[in-house]
């Protein structure tokens, strides 16, 4: 069976590849399918589902939604999504507002401590894209004050660091009901995040599933193969879909290649036909895309 991606970025928000290179990319990677899932914007889909009317490969309008959890951190993504879709829309650009205001506290934090950078280099390294702590990382290496990524997070953005400043968020339940209204298929983004016990795991799920969730994403560049076959365990337990992303994003997350992760995944076309049977039962159409 072909395999797939439900999970990737473009620079329309941090990745390093344009929606069409990204589509080129699954094709040189013998994809059937990929899903462009930014953060906060759907602004990448119509260059993405030309490339891939153009380069044949089927393509799958979605994005990804950062939550408010108290624990870790909780993502949902929404699958096939319209190329424009306008309840989701406007709550899009409120997001973006906000997210500019984050900018502008973490710029002014960044000052603060000697750091210079300034809101003009952030843009001309987004070529067009929304700005987000991966491009404030990337200068912070290119001005010598981190020697990494990794670096840069850990001393620069991450909570409790001198650089960051909290995003404001949805709860999971608007969230949910904000992607239902546009008839998407919605994914918990990478479960391992969460922080939780085995139990507490279990029990969230539960309740997204009574808010609306459709599936989880089990196989996951950073799942180890025991947390693979727990969160599988759970959805056939939960009758929940299981989804399969590598959360690529080019070069600002180096080692984690489109349909592989770190190289043991191997997702099956057969996870996007039950998602696609799941969607006719609820009678469900596929947004024309590829």
């Amino acid at each position: 069976m072909p395999e797939i991606d439900l999970h990737t970025h473009s620079t329309a928000s941090d990745g390093t590849l344009s929606p069409a290179e990204l589509v080129a990319a699954a094709v040189a990677a013998r994809l059937k399918a990929i899903a462009l899932t930014d953060h906060d914007t759907v602004i990448g889909l119509p260059e993405a589902c030309a490339a891939g009317r153009e380069l044949d490969l089927e393509v799958i309008g979605g994005c990804e939604l950062s939550v408010e959890f108290e624990r870790g951190s909780m993502h949902l993504l929404g699958l096939w999504l319209p190329q424009h879709p306008k309840h989701l829309q406007a709550t899009l650009d409120h997001l973006s507002v906000l997210r500019t205001a984050r900018n502008e506290n973490i710029i002014a934090n960044l000052n603060a401590y000697g750091v210079d950078i300034t809101r003009a280099e952030l843009e001309n390294i987004t070529t067009g894209g929304s700005i987000g702590r991966p491009h404030f990382a990337q200068l912070l290496v290119q001005k010598g004050f981190a020697i990494n990524f990794q670096d840069a997070f850990m001393n620069w953005l991450r909570p409790g660091t001198k650089g960051y400043a909290p995003k404001e968020k949805l709860s999971p339940r608007q969230t949910i009901e904000l992607l239902k209204d546009e008839q998407a298929t919605v994914i918990l983004a990478h479960p391992c995040t969460l922080k939780l016990e085995k139990d507490e795991t279990e029990n969230v799920l539960r309740e997204l599933k009574d808010f609306g969730l459709d599936g989880m994403e089990v196989f996951y560049s950073m799942h180890t193969q025991a947390q693979t076959n727990f969160y599988a365990n759970i959805c056939r337990k939960l009758d929940l879909l299981q989804s399969a992303g590598s959360d690529f994003h080019g070069d600002n997350k180096r080692g984690i290649a489109l349909g592989r992760g770190k190289g043991g995944m191997r997702p099956s076309y057969e996870l996007v036909l039950r998602m696609k049977e799941a969607r006719s039962k609820l009678g469900l159409q596929l947004p024309l895309c590829s």
